[in-house]
């Protein structure tokens, strides 16, 4: 039974010397195998295999305990897999590691190492060969889920790092690893002790590049060691799901297709920091992938010529976002709570039917802006006003419901009011309001919110108009781009 993974061994007696290890993890094929030594049962071992050690290192996954009469020659001959305890007090100058012997109360020998020889008694009892003394102290097993588990053996005193391995195959290699260390039956075969063949590294393949149809694998999976995979001119109507099992994969490229959904299981894919998906026919990007764990992995989103013609309130807690295209889209708005991606620096938007910009624009702070060919529209001179007085119970709750962030959700308030409270509007003084309101529009020179900006029309133009919203007559007076 073989595992592919990267293995890292430390031994747990460098903090001890004052020594750290490297932290640096290899490709290797770790095996489960056994081997049968004369007069004794097979025993279990964990064999560790690299590209430049293809014999690998062994290591017992249990050891036998025995104690009884020792000969000193056996005491100096004997393997180190075999250890012998003894009550009374150790000679300094020999080795306690030997071979079992007929039982006996006591042994007797003198210690020809030793420049004063003496004679030692030892008082022992006789463990027959078949009991066996596990040898691994522990398993941790926390985040098996993304590929990753730690094996610690008692002897050596080391800790074995698995990463990077496919969470089904090491689920499966570490409950065989536990049976055969406990001596129990193992139902799948073991490795026979040989050395690793140079193929075997080759599925440690961490790219792969393809760009037509006729290169598609159809009968076989991909490497789950992959890290960047790309697809594109593949004529793809949808995400293949065996991609979504590729926990390690970082970049996934599936531009040039035809897919017009896609599933929100791509939010599984943790490790997940860049995702092309230029050149398909999606018109939406869902609340669901919003809201995975691509909040905290995802840098780079590339939705570039497609038919979106809108993004979710929630696409704004992609917090971690540094790159985002969305040319040649059908746009005909930004999330209006875009300022709070604070990470972003690339801003690409060009060719989109986009009329205005939210008011929380002024908050990004860019290195690159394209807004090139939108159909922006000028400056309103009157103001849309839409307050009520007295306010409705409705917009009271909600602005004190936003404004002291209480939390809310759709399992202690009906869905349509989570709803509204997403979509509230900010006021220029940092409140909220709900549907009492006045809307205003301005106009903002683009270099106060990036570096490099791609003029927005032929005539040389870096101004665009920007909708703001004002909870009450009084913050619309105060406001000096409105005054202006």
């Amino acid at each position: 039974m073989r595992l592919h993974c990267e293995v890292e061994v430390v031994s747990r007696r460098l903090p001890a010397l004052g020594l750290r290890s490297r932290g640096r993890a290899v490709r290797a094929v770790l095996s489960l195998c056994q081997r049968e030594p004369r007069g004794g049962p097979p025993r279990a071992g964990l064999l560790v295999a690299t590209l430049r050690d293809k014999r690998g290192t062994r290591y017992e996954a249990h050891l036998p305990l025995f104690t009884g009469s020792f000969s000193h020659s056996e005491l100096l001959s004997a393997p180190h897999s075999c250890r012998v305890l003894l009550p009374s007090r150790l000679c300094t100058h020999c080795s306690l590691i030997g071979r079992p012997s007929p039982p006996s109360s006591t042994s007797i020998f003198t210690c020809p190492t030793s420049p004063n020889p003496s004679v030692l008694t030892f008082q022992v009892t006789f463990v027959p060969p078949d009991q066996l003394k596990e040898n691994i102290e522990q398993f941790f097993t926390k985040f098996v889920d993304e590929g990753r588990a730690t094996v610690r053996l008692k002897e050596p005193p080391v800790d074995i790092y698995l990463s990077k391995a496919n969470s089904s195959s090491l689920k499966g290699f570490l409950s065989a690893v536990r049976l055969a260390h406990r001596g129990c039956k193992v139902e799948t075969s073991l490795s026979t002790l040989t050395p690793v063949k140079t193929s075997e590294f080759e599925k440690f393949k961490t790219k792969m590049v393809i760009t037509s149809k006729k290169d598609y694998p159809l009968s076989k999976n991909f490497p789950y060691s992959l890290e960047h995979l790309q697809t594109s001119y593949c004529g793809l109507v949808r995400v293949d799901m065996r991609m979504l099992c590729l926990k390690n994969l970082r970049k996934l490229d599936l531009s040039h297709n035809h897919i017009k959904k896609l599933p929100a299981t791509i939010g599984d894919l943790i490790h997940l920091q860049e995702l092309n998906l230029n050149d398909n026919h999606l018109e939406s990007f869902s609340v669901a992938l919003c809201q995975s764990t691509l909040q905290k992995s995802l840098r780079s989103l590339d939705l570039s010529k497609n038919k979106i013609k809108a993004l979710p309130v929630q696409f704004c807690q992609l917090r971690e976002l540094t790159d985002l295209k969305l040319d040649d889209n059908e746009l005909i708005r930004f999330p209006f709570k875009i300022g709070q991606l604070t990470n972003l620096r690339f801003l690409s938007a060009a060719r989109n039917k986009l009329p205005f910009l939210p008011s929380e624009f002024k908050n990004l702070s860019l290195e690159y802006l394209d807004l090139f060919g939108n159909t922006f529209e000028q400056p309103e001179v009157l103001p849309v006003i839409m307050l009520q007085t007295p306010l409705t119970l409705l917009e009271s709750s909600a602005r004190t419901i936003l404004y002291n962030r209480i939390p809310y959700s759709s399992h202690i308030i009906p869905f349509h009011l989570c709803r509204d409270l997403d979509t509230a509007k900010t006021c220029v003084c940092g409140r909220f309001c709900l549907s009492c309101f006045i809307q205003g529009t301005s106009t903002m020179n683009l270099h106060s919110v990036a570096h490099t900006v791609v003029l927005v029309d032929n005539m040389g133009g870096t101004e665009a108009p920007v909708i703001s919203y004002f909870c009450s007559l009084a913050c619309y007076v105060n406001s000096c781009d409105m005054l202006k």
